[in-house]
């Protein structure tokens, strides 16, 4: 059996029960290595495979291999496995191999941020990462304007990084098109790990240099509002 397994944004409190459990009954665990390391605590005698960024496809390919070789396996992605994560490229490599694979939900970093800043994610909401690597960054652009067009709450996964210091940027000027400067926005680092913490502030106020790839940042939609210090986005009750 192979297992793709959502680990939740880190901190052990987040993963589910089912994660925790499969992972200290497998034969072999796959990851990158910091996200290995969010779950040592649950590893004894389980061989263990890990490597760097850009090293997905290796770790998918040599979990099927550990698979094929008889062993439970158990492949490490943080946030929810199926989203950004490794359930996709493994399920595509695994289509015409004869092994069992199974995917194990965990709670996405969007849903763990939304959870901190108080209940931005109410009305339909969309995920956008910011990552150019697999995407090209006019393609994000489209996404980005279709989903401030239809008033969509969005939540931006890998929104600032070093070589891409403009693009959370770009997209604000985009939002501002159809949204009011004082849209709440909620910056979230390191949601459900050391060293959180997490700021709420607007479309025309926002600090950019306080975002990095530790962050997910929530951009409200017309109907959200702050109030003692939480984003709430109105679900459209009659209160």
């Amino acid at each position: 059996m192979l297992s793709i397994i959502g680990i939740g944004p880190g901190g052990k409190m987040r993963m589910t029960l089912e994660a925790i459990e499969r992972i200290k009954n497998v034969d072999v665990i796959v990851g990158y290595g910091p996200y290995i390391d969010y779950v040592r605590e649950f590893i004894e005698n389980q061989e263990v495979f890990q490597n760097g960024m850009k090293g997905e496809i290796e770790r998918c390919k040599k979990a099927i291999e550990f698979a094929k070789e008889g062993k439970e396996v158990a492949v490490i992605s943080t946030g929810d496995a199926g989203l950004y994560g490794m359930a996709g490229p493994i399920l595509e490599l695994a289509q015409d191999e004869n092994i069992d694979v199974e995917v194990l939900p965990g709670v996405s970093s969007a849903f763990s941020a939304a959870a901190d800043l108080g209940a931005p994610l109410m009305m339909d909401t969309a995920l956008i990462s910011l990552s150019d690597l697999l995407v090209s960054y006019e393609k994000i652009k489209e996404r980005v304007r279709a989903a401030a067009m239809s008033d969509f709450v969005i939540s931006f996964y890998n929104p600032r990084s070093k070589g891409r210091t403009e693009y959370l940027k770009e997209a604000f000027e985009i939002i501002k098109e159809y949204r009011k400067e004082n849209t709440p926005v909620g910056i979230v680092r390191n949601s459900g790990r050391e060293n959180f913490s997490y700021e709420i502030t607007t479309l025309g106020e926002i600090d950019f240099k306080k975002v990095d790839m530790k962050t997910i940042v929530l951009v409200g939609n017309s109907t959200s509002f702050i109030s003692n210090g939480r984003i709430i986005t109105k679900r459209g009750y009659d209160l």
